[in-house]
């Protein structure tokens, strides 16, 4: 194991991509960088990265920040939870500082474990960037190279799977750690092996053929490269019918803030009608602006997207549907509209939206 870290540590001085969350020992900065790489590819999350740093440069600013600004900034990242558990855990950051004086944000693994939104991966990375904490990582991409280096076939989806695939990675940090060769720091390790797996032993077209540990590779041996790591099952995807209607009256609209227990939880919305399948009807005053299919994780949104605009000459209030409107919708100024945090659904119908103001 130790001629394969450090094989794969000489490739990672070679190869790896200047990025400034690596740039820095900082535990808030990698912590906010970790959080926002959670589901999201390192090209579109490190202008967000960007953003977060300029908009909240420490932990204060983050957890005074009012939750609309947090989730307008998050906006288009998708999984806004993320968001959400972030600015909690600043807030949590903030409680623990009265105990820790002089410190700055938690740099060790049993304190950021108890972070809201920080699991196992996520205090390991942190807790190892930050401080050299010997703890492994283990993230898709470790999995990836761990199960192909030793042609692992217990699914990476199982509680059986993720025991097995610590424990050798646990492993494999500790010799690497005991050998003590030029750079052989928790750190260091830990990012080449995610590096390893981001950019060279990757899903589909791997570079085996110019592999530095090819000779150590067991599933390259066995022709499974294919076949890891192994899954055990996908989760069924579940289709939901959405029907918005744009009601405009003058420069104003109605929406409303999702609430919890569904998806886009505290994100801004129009006026939302659910349907079992397929709308076949349509109402008589409204145009279609828009048709779009939006994937998520497990479910597939299909929305439409109508207008209704109101005569200038009276008062909507007295229009039977707006009176049946839910409490919890408000009418608003399109400018203030621009201000709310939508999902990116919303915000591709905004664009188109915005020919009618």
């Amino acid at each position: 194991m130790n001629e394969i870290s450090y094989k794969i540590g000489i490739w990672f001085d070679q190869y790896q991509r200047d990025l400034p969350w690596r740039r820095t020992t900082d535990a808030y900065r990698i912590w906010l960088s970790e959080i926002i790489l959670q589901q999201t590819r390192v090209v579109q999350g490190l202008d967000y990265y960007l953003r977060f740093v300029e908009a909240f440069p420490t932990v204060e600013d983050l957890a005074a920040a009012p939750t609309d600004k947090v989730l307008k900034l998050w906006q288009g990242l998708g999984y806004y939870s993320r968001a959400r558990n972030l600015h909690t855990a600043a807030q949590q950051v903030i409680e623990w500082k009265k105990s820790h004086p002089g410190k700055s944000f938690p740099d060790q693994y049993a304190d950021l474990i108890g972070l809201k939104g920080v699991g196992h991966y996520t205090a390991a990375a942190i807790a190892s960037f930050a401080s050299e904490e010997q703890v492994a990582v283990v993230d898709g991409n470790v999995y990836r190279v761990l199960s192909r280096l030793f042609d692992i076939a217990t699914p990476i989806d199982t509680s059986q799977g993720k025991k097995e695939y610590q424990a050798l990675a646990d492993e494999m940090l500790r010799e690497a750690v005991a050998d003590g060769h030029e750079g052989a720091r928790p750190s260091r390790h830990n990012q080449a092996m995610m590096e390893f797996g981001a950019l060279h032993c990757t899903p589909t077209q791997p570079k085996c053929e110019t592999c530095p540990v090819g000779a150590h590779c067991l599933a390259y041996a066995a022709g499974n490269i294919a076949q890891r790591p192994v899954k055990q099952g996908k989760t069924a995807v579940r289709d939901r019918y959405f029907i918005y209607l744009i009601y405009i009256y003058k420069d104003t609209l109605w929406v409303h803030q999702r609430g919890a227990g569904d998806i886009w939880q505290g994100l801004w919305e129009f006026v939302l009608e659910e349907q079992d399948e397929s709308p076949t009807e349509q109402n008589d005053e409204a145009i279609i602006m828009l048709h779009k299919k939006h994937q998520l994780s497990h479910q597939t949104i299909h929305a439409t997207f109508s207008v209704i605009r109101l005569p200038d000459d009276i008062d909507p209030n007295t229009i039977p549907y707006i009176q049946s409107l839910p409490d919890d919708y408000q009418q608003i100024s399109w400018m203030e509209w621009q201000q709310c945090a939508v999902p990116r659904l919303i915000d591709e119908a905004n664009k188109r939206l915005s020919a009618w103001f």
